[in-house]
């Protein structure tokens, strides 16, 4: 019986690791198409822009003047983010046999979704030059923005965090996440999204991002991740 729950955790880490591979591929494919045409339209409005940058953000009022296409397309990019969320929950929700490892199997898809996403824009645009070089990781409800290492480390935890939950699920062992370790998870969740919105009005407003507060971005990965380890260090302690 445990060789069959290790085999099915194996095969399902394997679904996992293609299906971020091949999402994050897709991905990329779209920011290929879809950067030659804001660049453009970028440049006509921020003509000292250096080829290559993603701000400043094209604010709504020149989307407006630009014509319908441009304001379509963003309809249609930020439709487009809300199924990416809801397609990664849909494989947690498929792959998992219960809520604990349906949580898990969806925190380890995003974090391998988006890991491959900036390693195929790397072999595809010879982007990021590194990993401080700053992104606009998503728009919704308002423009999230920050150095790619930010969200690498968010991605790392993620896939590190998932596959343990998972392994020991297989073993038996699953890891029970009571009220405070959801509380720490969930303000630490927050705290990292407010790090990433932190300077949106300004993006909004067609300035270049400032300095990214990395301290609370830290405090919300110290506070999500101690939530994290102390619901499996308890766990361990009900085995022993």
């Amino acid at each position: 019986m445990m060789a069959t729950q290790e085999w099915s955790a194996r095969r399902l880490l394997v679904s996992l690791l293609l299906f971020g591979i091949s999402f994050g591929f897709v991905e990329a494919a779209v920011v290929v198409y879809l950067r030659p045409h804001y660049a453009a339209l970028q440049s006509s409005y921020y003509p000292e822009r250096p080829e290559g940058d993603l701000f400043p953000l094209l604010r709504l009022e020149q989307l407006e003047a630009a014509g319908p296409m441009a304001k379509r397309l963003l309809a249609v990019e930020l439709a487009r983010e809300a199924a990416t969320v809801v397609m990664l929950a849909a494989v947690g929700l498929g792959l998992g046999r219960n809520f604990r490892q349906s949580f898990a199997a969806f925190l380890v898809a995003f974090g391998l979704w988006d890991l491959c996403y900036y390693l195929f824009l790397k072999l595809l645009l010879a982007w990021p030059g590194t990993l401080l070089d700053w992104d606009l990781l998503f728009l919704l409800p308002v423009p999230w923005a920050g150095p790619v290492l930010a969200p690498v480390l968010v991605s790392v935890s993620m896939i590190w965090s998932g596959t343990l939950a998972l392994k020991r699920e297989a073993q038996g062992k699953p890891i029970q996440l009571g009220a405070a370790a959801w509380s720490a998870i969930i303000a630490g969740s927050s705290m990292i999204i407010a790090s990433f919105c932190w300077d949106c009005r300004n993006l909004m407003d067609g300035g270049m991002p400032t300095n990214f507060n990395w301290p609370l971005f830290a405090a919300g990965e110290a506070l999500g991740l101690s939530g994290f380890f102390r619901a499996l260090w308890r766990s361990r302690a009900r085995e022993a």
